[in-house]
């Protein structure tokens, strides 16, 4: 049984604003979670006792529950009441930063950090999926504006407001308060304005088994990629181990969605042509994107010498680019219906961005850095955001959850294993500098080089080799990111996706339900014709 309430092809552009400003509210809270903290982690752990293995675990748990669960958030979205799942998850992830912010030790903290992440992919790929319920594909281009600038600003602006926040009298529990106020005003606003369709069902199965599988393969290769290159050598037997039981326990994962009625990641779906080529450069551009922009920060204040807030600013041009590029694109996509030419025009502009942050060092001008830093936004917001909207645009409304859960996950899973990557690339090359920087100036060479570093009790002779290394070891990592950005080019080049639909149903759904419709028409006069022939027949033999 179906019930619609005024679904988003009735609703006036400012009878959606209302629901959408607050679905955008709650994504913005989500993803700034994931990076507000970045900055004040120090602080934190220092406050409460911490070691560095637990400085890396509070971000991995996070981390961890969010991208092993997305993809469930995702299915029962198509099985259950979108608005009701998006309201648990509010509240999730609203009871969980209050548990952060009121932890005592780091055994707490990572403990409530692994649960908030699980809120974070509730609210996450469900406001993502209540927007696609809301408005039409066509329709939906327009408010990606809205949507890229979100991104931007959690992505980039999260660790200056982190900043900000852990260098003001409030301190660094307000990283996890301050998403309080706006979480109760977006659910409050949504609870009257958000009228989308609700599809009753019955014998539904929930695949659990599907789900902790995925679940179980995805932590242990993010455990992988994680601690890899630093703990454990790339080629070790750790990493043969976990490697290894990533890919059984996979295997089996796709064995068993391949037999259940309603999968998690509905293998129909992510095996089809666009899809699939649309998913790979979702994880090019994850892993590219967030994996680059998460050492932007330490470039500019190892690097560079700048504060924390000051760091933060300097990577406004990349928010500004985000901001503007998926504004402007969304729009014109709205009126030509037309989505593959923006998508390989961002990976071209990303890529040339790439290109030119490889060639940074620890003396590159600040306004050369900041081109090559827009157009690394204008790249993401061209390509990141139409990603999902190729694969939304492809699917039917009962999977819609699925597709974009899966969408989600695969772009998570990227961005998880570009950091894990890149950090251990750029501590390869900062220790290797360090090294060979206080050979040349004839001072001793004792330990590791490269590990955690107080740069401001350093002596100047070494603080500026240090900042030599981590500003030189930076560019590095950007070359890393150019070459992976070439993976997701190649996969956009083959896409061709349909024009972007007008209606929430596929062409062959709204084709199917006329034949139906008209088919019920023609019993409905077939009948109406008997019983008018009964009829006269009837008063026939009567006047008779």
């Amino acid at each position: 049984m179906t019930v619609v309430d005024a679904p988003g092809d009735r609703m006036t552009h400012r009878e959606i604003m209302k629901p959408f400003s607050a679905l955008l509210a709650v994504l913005g809270v989500g993803m700034l979670s994931a990076t507000v903290v970045s900055v004040a982690l120090p602080q934190i752990i220092g406050d409460l006792g911490g070691t560095q293995s637990q400085y890396t675990w509070v971000v991995t748990a996070a981390l961890l529950a969010t991208t092993a669960t997305t993809p469930l958030w995702g299915r029962l979205a198509d099985l259950f009441d979108k608005k009701m799942l998006l309201q648990v998850g509010i509240v999730l992830f609203a009871v969980s930063s209050i548990a952060c912010g009121l932890a005592q030790n780091t055994e707490q903290l990572i403990a409530f950090r692994a649960i908030q992440g699980v809120g974070m992919g509730a609210v996450q790929i469900l406001v993502q999926v209540v927007i696609a319920a809301l408005i039409p594909p066509r329709e939906r281009g327009k408010y990606n504006g809205y949507l890229g600038g979100v991104m931007a600003l959690a992505t980039v602006g999260g660790p200056l407001i982190g900043g900000l926040i852990a260098d003001s009298p409030l301190g660094w529990r307000w990283c996890f308060f301050i998403m309080l106020p706006f979480l109760a005003i977006a659910s409050f606003v949504l609870r009257l304005s958000l009228h989308i369709e609700r599809v009753k069902q019955t014998n539904v199965k929930i695949d659990f088994l599907g789900a902790a599988l995925i679940a179980a393969g995805v932590s242990l290769l993010l455990i992988w990629v994680t601690f890899v290159g630093d703990e454990y050598a790339w080629l070790s037997w750790q990493t043969a181990v976990m490697v290894g039981g990533t890919v059984v326990i996979l295997a089996l994962a796709v064995r068993a969605e391949s037999r259940a009625s309603h999968p998690v990641v509905p293998l129909h779906i992510v095996t089809q042509r666009t899809p699939a080529l649309a998913i790979v450069a979702s994880l090019a551009v994850g892993m590219a994107m967030f994996g680059g922009a998460v050492f932007l920060g330490q470039y500019f204040q190892i690097g560079r010498g700048y504060s924390p807030t000051e760091a933060g600013l300097l990577t406004f041009p990349m928010m500004l680019g985000v901001l503007v590029s998926s504004a402007v694109s969304g729009r014109i996509i709205s009126k030509t219906g037309n989505v593959r030419p923006h998508v390989v025009t961002g990976l071209v502009v990303l890529l040339v961005g790439f290109i030119g942050m490889s060639t940074m060092d620890h003396q590159t001008a600040l306004v050369l850095l900041g081109v090559f830093m827009a157009l690394i936004g204008v790249g993401v917001g061209m390509s990141m955001q139409n990603l999902v909207l190729i694969v939304q645009n492809g699917v039917s409304m009962k999977d819609m959850g699925a597709a974009s859960g899966a969408m989600t996950f695969f772009r998570s899973l990227g961005g998880a294993m570009g950091v894990s990557i890149l950090g251990a690339v750029l501590a390869s090359n900062v220790a290797s500098s360090i090294k060979e920087g206080l050979t040349k100036a004839g001072i001793p060479v004792t330990g590791e080089q490269g590990g955690s570093l107080n740069i401001a009790e350093m002596p100047e002779p070494i603080k500026e080799i240090v900042r030599a290394a981590y500003g030189d070891a930076t560019g590095h990592i950007f070359l890393v990111s150019a070459g992976v950005a070439v993976i997701g080019l190649i996969a956009t080049l083959f896409l061709r996706p349909p024009a972007l639909r007008e209606t929430f149903e596929l062409p062959e759904e709204l084709e199917a339900a006329g034949e139906a419709k008209a088919a019920a028409a023609g019993l409905a006069g077939a009948a109406d014709l008997t019983a008018e022939i009964e009829a006269k027949g009837g008063s026939a033999k009567a006047e008779a």
